[in-house]
C-alpha cells in the first residue's frame, strides 16, 4: 500500500474515530455511563495517534522526494536541506492544516488526561467539544483539502520547491508557535462550554484553563515577535510589522486572551465579571478561526496568504456561524447562574483599571478586524452591485479600498499608549477602593519619573509628540514595577535577615503570578521603549556605485564591491559595505540578494545589520549590475530597535514564571 494511501485512509479513520468520540462522550455525559465516557477518552488518543502517524507519514514523503503527491512535489524540491524539507510539511495550505490537526489532538489528549480526575463531570463534555472541532478539521483534510492527493498522469521527477521567503530559520519556528498559541485555545474553550453544559460556572472551569490560557498566550506572543523578526531581516524593508492581514489574523486572539488573563483575577478575588470572561473565552477560540480563515480562503490579499479558495471560505463560514449560535446559546441559557456575587465599588480601583483595559483590548481587536476585512467588504458590495443593481439599489458599485500601515498606525497608537498607562496604573490601584491618602503615595514617585523623563527626553532634542508621550509613559510604567518589587523585598527583608538577591528570589517563588506578571510587565515596558524609536527612524534609499560613499546620520556608508557566489540551491550576489563613524570602520555589512534555481522569479533580500543598544544600521541592496557595479540599497537607522527584541525576551521569562505557578497560588498573588 502506497504512502497516499495510507495516509488518507488514517485521515478518513480519524474523522469517523472523532465523530463517534463525540457520540461516546455527550451519551455517556447524559447516561452518566462510566463506560461510554472512557470509550470516548479513549477515541480522543486514538485520534491522536491517527493525526500522528498521518503527519509522519508526510513528513517521510517529503524527506523521500515522493513527487507523486502534489502537496510535496509543490512545497519542496531535492536541492532542500533536510530541516526544511521537514518545515515544508506546515509550509502550505493542506500540510499546515494536518499540522494544526496533529496540535489539537495532542492539546485535546493531555488536557483531558490531566484533568479527568479532578474534574470528572466537566471532562465528558469537554472531550465531546474537542472532537467535534477535529471532525471539523479532519472532514476538511478528508473532503477539500487532501494532503495525500495524487498525480494520476505524468508523475513529476522534481519537485518545484518551498517558497524562498519561507527558507528561513525563524519561519521554521514562527508557524509552530502561532499555531501552537492558536490550537491550544480550543481547550480553554471547550471546558468553558462543559462549564456552561453542566452549570458548574463557578471557579472549577477556571483552574482547569487559567494554565493552559496562558500557555496559549506565551506562544502567540513568541510566534508574533519571531515573524517581526523575520519580517524585519528577510523583507529587506527597514521594518517589522506592516499590519499585512495575515500578521493581524495572529494578533486578534492575542488581544482578547490578553484581556481574560487580566479579567479573570477580578473573578477569582471578586466574583464578578463572569459572563465577560466566558465570553473571552468563546471569541479567543472564535478569533482563531476567523484567522485561519482569513488566511486559507483568499477572503484578504496578503503575501503571506495560502490563496484563493472558495469552498473553503463557505465551509469555515458555516463553522464560525455554528460556533456562534451554539456558545452564546449556552451562555444565554446559563445566565442565572452567571450573575455576579460582587459589584463596583470605585473607580479608583484596581477591578475598574482592569475593566477599562478589557475594553481597549476589544476595542483594539474589533478595530483591527474591521479595518483588515473592510476591502474584503468593499469588494462584496462592488459584487453584489454589479450582479443585482436593481436589487439592492446600489447604481455605483463604487471600487476595492485599500487600507495599508498608517491608518493603522493613526488609531492605533493611542489604543496602544493608553494600555501602557493601564499597565502602570493598575498595580497603584486597592482592591474595592483606593484612598486618596494612598493614591497620593502610590503615584507620586511614578508621575515624576514621567514626567521628568519626558523632561530629558525634549532636551535631547526629540520632540515627536508620539515618541515623548511613550517615553514618559514607559517611565511611569517602569517606576511602578520597581516600586512595587522595591516594597515587596523591603519588608521581606524586615521579616527575615537575608540579602537583597535572596528576598527578590524568594519574592518571585512565593507569589509567582503576581510578580512573573510584573516581569511580562517590565517586558512590555522594554518593547514600547523600543517602539518609541521608530519615531526618530532615518531612512535613505541610494544608488552607489564600488567606491562611493553615503551620509546616513552619524554614519558614512561606503560601497566597497560586490561578490557573485553560487551553492547548490542558489545563485547570490552580496555588497561589501563598510560603516565608518566618526572617521574609524566599526564593520563590514554583507547583504546580499538570492536567486533559487527552483524558483527564480521568487528572490530574496538577505540583510544586514550593525547593532547596538542604541540602534541599528541595516542595509538591504534590491538591484545589482555587475557589469557596472551599481547598486540600489536601502539604508535605514532604526534607533532603540533591539530593544523590542529584548524586551521580549523578559516577557517570556515572566510567562515561564507564571506558566509555573504553584498549585498553591491563590487570587491573593495575582497582578
Amino acid at each position: 500500500m502506497s504512502i497516499a494511501t495510507l495516509g488518507t485512509a488514517s485521515i478518513l479513520l480519524l474523522f469517523v474515530l472523532s465523530l463517534a468520540s463525540a457520540g461516546f462522550a455527550a451519551i455517556g455525559a447524559a447516561r452518566r455511563s462510566e463506560r461510554l465516557i472512557e470509550a470516548g477518552l479513549q477515541g480522543v488518543y486514538a485520534s491522536f495517534g491517527l493525526a500522528a502517524f498521518a503527519s509522519s507519514l508526510i513528513i517521510y514523503a517529503f524527506v523521500a522526494g515522493d513527487y507523486s503527491i502534489q502537496y510535496v512535489q509543490k512545497t519542496s524540491d531535492a536541492a532542500m536541506p533536510l530541516f526544511y524539507k521537514i518545515t515544508s510539511f506546515w509550509g502550505g495550505l493542506d500540510g499546515s492544516m494536518l499540522f494544526w490537526v496533529l496540535l489539537h489532538t495532542l492539546f485535546a489528549s493531555l488536557a483531558l488526561h490531566a484533568n479527568r480526575d479532578r474534574h470528572r463531570d466537566l471532562v465528558p463534555h469537554a472531550a465531546a467539544v474537542l472532537s467535534v472541532i477535529t471532525a471539523f478539521f479532519a472532514g476538511l483534510l478528508l473532503f477539500i483539502k487532501d494532503p495525500f492527493g495524487l498525480y494520476l498522469l505524468d508523475i513529476p521527477t522534481q519537485g518545484k520547491g518551498l517558497n524562498p521567503l519561507l527558507q528561513n530559520l525563524y519561519m521554521i519556528v514562527h508557524p509552530p508557535s502561532l499555531y501552537l498559541g492558536y490550537v491550544s485555545l480550543a481547550v480553554p474553550y471547550a471546558f468553558g462550554m462543559a462549564a456552561l453544559i453542566t452549570g458548574q460556572v463557578d471557579a472549577a472551569w477556571q483552574r482547569s484553563v487559567r494554565r493552559w490560557t496562558l500557555f496559549s498566550w506565551m506562544f502567540l506572543t513568541f510566534g508574533l515577535i519571531l515573524g517581526g523578526l523575520w519580517a524585519y531581516e528577510e523583507l529587506g524593508w527597514g521594518g517589522y510589522w506592516a499590519w499585512d492581514p495575515v500578521e493581524n489574523a495572529g494578533l486578534l486572539p492575542w488581544f482578547t486572551v490578553t484581556a481574560f488573563l487580566h479579567s479573570i483575577m477580578i473573578q477569582e478575588r471578586r466574583g464578578m465579571m463572569k459572563v465577560w470572561n466566558v465570553s473571552l473565552v468563546i471569541v479567543s477560540f472564535l478569533l482563531t478561526i476567523v484567522g485561519t480563515f482569513m488566511t486559507r480562503s483568499g477572503v484578504v490579499q496578503s503575501v503571506h496568504a495560502f490563496g484563493a479558495d472558495p469552498v473553503l471560505a463557505w465551509t469555515f463560514g458555516a463553522f464560525m456561524l455554528a460556533i456562534v449560535l451554539f456558545s452564546f446559546g449556552l451562555v444565554i441559557w446559563r445566565l442565572p447562574l452567571l450573575r455576579s456575587r460582587g459589584e463596583l465599588e470605585s473607580v479608583l480601583s484596581r477591578e475598574f483599571a482592569f475593566l477599562v483595559n478589557n475594553w481597549l483590548f476589544l476595542v483594539a481587536a474589533i478595530f483591527v478586524l474591521g479595518a483588515t476585512m473592510w476591502p474584503t467588504f468593499t469588494e462584496w458590495r462592488m459584487i453584489l452591485a454589479e450582479r443585482y443593481p436593481d436589487l439592492l439599489g446600489w447604481q455605483d458599485p463604487g471600487e476595492r479600498v485599500t487600507i495599508g500601515a498608517p491608518f493603522f498606525n493613526r488609531y492605533m497608537r493611542p489604543l496602544g499608549l493608553s494600555l501602557l498607562l493601564l499597565t502602570g496604573v493598575g498595580p497603584l490601584l486597592a482592591w474595592r477602593k483606593t484612598s486618596q491618602a494612598n493614591l497620593v503615595k502610590q503615584f507620586l514617585a511614578p508621575l515624576v519619573a514621567g514626567v521628568l523623563t519626558i523632561v530629558v527626553v525634549r532636551g535631547l532634542g526629540l520632540g515627536s509628540p508620539w515618541g515623548l508621550a511613550c517615553f514618559g509613559l514607559c517611565a511611569f510604567t517602569f517606576w511602578t514595577i520597581v516600586q512595587e518589587f522595591y516594597r515587596g523585598v523591603a519588608l521581606r527583608r524586615r521579616q527575615r535577615p537575608q540579602s537583597v538577591l535572596d528576598a527578590l528570589i524568594g519574592l518571585v517563588l512565593r507569589a509567582r503570578r503576581r510578580y512573573g506578571g510584573y516581569i511580562v510587565h517590565l517586558g512590555v515596558v522594554l518593547m514600547f521603549f523600543g517602539w518609541a524609536g521608530n519615531a526618530y527612524k532615518i531612512e535613505r534609499k541610494t544608488t552607489l556605485r564600488p567606491g562611493d560613499t553615503t551620509e546616513l546620520g552619524d554614519y558614512v556608508i561606503r560601497h566597497d564591491g560586490l561578490r557573485a557566489t553560487e551553492d547548490w540551491q542558489k545563485e547570490m550576489i552580496t555588497a561589501h559595505i563598510a560603516v565608518l563613524k566618526d572617521g574609524e570602520q566599526k564593520t563590514t555589512l554583507l547583504p546580499a540578494r538570492w536567486w533559487y534555481f527552483q524558483l527564480p522569479e521568487q528572490p530574496t533580500t538577505e540583510v544586514s545589520r550593525y547593532m547596538t543598544f542604541g540602534e541599528d544600521v541595516y542595509v538591504s541592496i534590491q538591484e545589482v549590475d555587475m557589469t557596472t557595479g551599481w547598486t540600489q540599497m536601502s539604508l535605514y537607522i532604526n534607533p532603540l530597535v533591539n530593544w523590542i527584541w529584548f524586551g521580549f525576551a523578559v516577557m517570556l521569562a515572566g510567562s515561564l514564571i507564571c506558566v509555573g505557578t504553584r498549585k498553591s497560588d491563590g487570587p491573593g498573588e495575582d497582578v
